[in-house]
């Protein structure tokens, strides 16, 4: 991903608000309500400090944030006219009521098609390096056109696209106050949807404000799972710091003939090797796996538990049986559950004419 300076005047804090932009490793688990033992407590407060939240969404220094840039890549998000069929937009995929996926085990496409893979949310995708599920996008820019381009998807010919947008008088006025002096280009389009991309980001969660300190924010069940998530379970192994990703790829041992990131590197270690999804709001974004093969948090830590499905030689080393009690299984969810935010309503833009 290409080097991102921060953009201290589009604060994390902002967003939060909804003011411009959004409408111990191993150690025994205490019992709920007791107290911990100092040893613990101590190795508790240290790991709450990996989790703590940026202050700044980080814009690469060719594309800066400004508020124009914003509503024309909102409003092209929108907009089902950039397809080929003009049904479909890239919101038809990244609905923000489903926290920027579709809900869906896997994405439909053109022509109603079921496509291979699951939708992935774009949430917090600002500090998302190597993006789609197999990592072919390096940046939010490229991304963004990935999809309208291809025949499965939105199925259209960028060139196309452009003369149907330059159609369009509104958008003219929108490109002018956003890139001046620049034309109206496939690039351009790519630059305003992910200048708008960048500004979703998820809100403060319970778990924000239990780690800022205030004790009451979470259930002493979720305590006790986060204990678990960064030891026994060892999920913070590849869910790590304040997005809950390593941004990294993974044989997790999911099922089926998918190459994932192997198709775009040749390396068999990357065989059916998928990127690790960010567990913000995740309890609102079910399906789960890059196929959407597991229909809840509880099937998913039950395949955790498992070490997988699939045995394959690529079988990430960190995959193996937990032997997690039916108690414990429990705690990681309620943990897991107190990382969703309440974010604002969005606010759809009118469509140009």
């Amino acid at each position: 991903m290409k080097t991102a300076q921060l953009m201290p005047v589009l604060s994390v804090a902002m967003l939060v608000a909804g003011a411009a932009i959004l409408t111990a490793g191993g150690a025994e688990v205490p019992a709920p309500g007791a107290p911990a033992a100092r040893g613990e407590t101590k190795s508790r407060e240290e790991l709450k400090k990996k989790y703590l939240r940026p202050n700044d969404i980080p814009f690469p220094a060719e594309n800066q944030y400004s508020k124009d840039k914003e509503l024309l890549g909102r409003t092209l998000f929108f907009d089902p006219r950039l397809s080929g069929s003009r049904s479909i937009a890239c919101s038809s995929c990244h609905n923000p009521g489903f926290s920027w996926g579709d809900g869906m085990p896997k994405a439909v496409g053109n022509g109603m098609k079921v496509l291979g893979r699951r939708s992935p949310t774009i949430l917090n995708g600002a500090w998302t390096e190597l993006l789609f599920w197999d990592g072919r996008a390096e940046s939010l820019e490229e991304q963004a056109l990935g999809p309208i381009a291809a025949p499965g998807e939105m199925n259209q010919d960028l060139d196309a696209m452009i003369v149907t947008v330059k159609a369009i008088r509104e958008y003219g006025v929108l490109f002018a106050k956003a890139y001046p002096g620049e034309p109206v280009t496939a690039k351009t389009v790519g630059k305003a949807i992910a200048t708008f991309e960048r500004t979703i980001v998820s809100g403060q969660a319970p778990f924000d404000e239990w780690i800022s300190g205030r004790e009451d924010a979470v259930s002493e069940d979720a305590k006790a799972g986060f204990d678990l998530f960064n030891g026994k379970a060892e999920c913070s192994k590849c869910h790590t710091e304040w997005l809950f990703t390593d941004n990294g790829f993974h044989d997790i041992g999911v099922e089926g003939n998918d190459p994932g990131r192997a198709q775009h590197l040749h390396l068999k270690a990357m065989q059916s090797a998928f990127k690790t999804p960010t567990l913000r709001n995740v309890d609102r974004r079910a399906p789960y796996m890059h196929d959407g093969s597991e229909a809840t948090l509880e099937q998913v830590i039950e395949f955790y538990d498992q070490g997988g499905k699939a045995r394959r030689p690529s079988l990430a080393p960190e995959m193996k049986a937990l032997h997690l009690t039916a108690q414990e299984k429990r705690r990681l969810v309620e943990f897991m559950k107190t990382l969703t935010s309440v974010d604002p309503a969005v606010t759809l833009p009118s469509m140009p004419r």
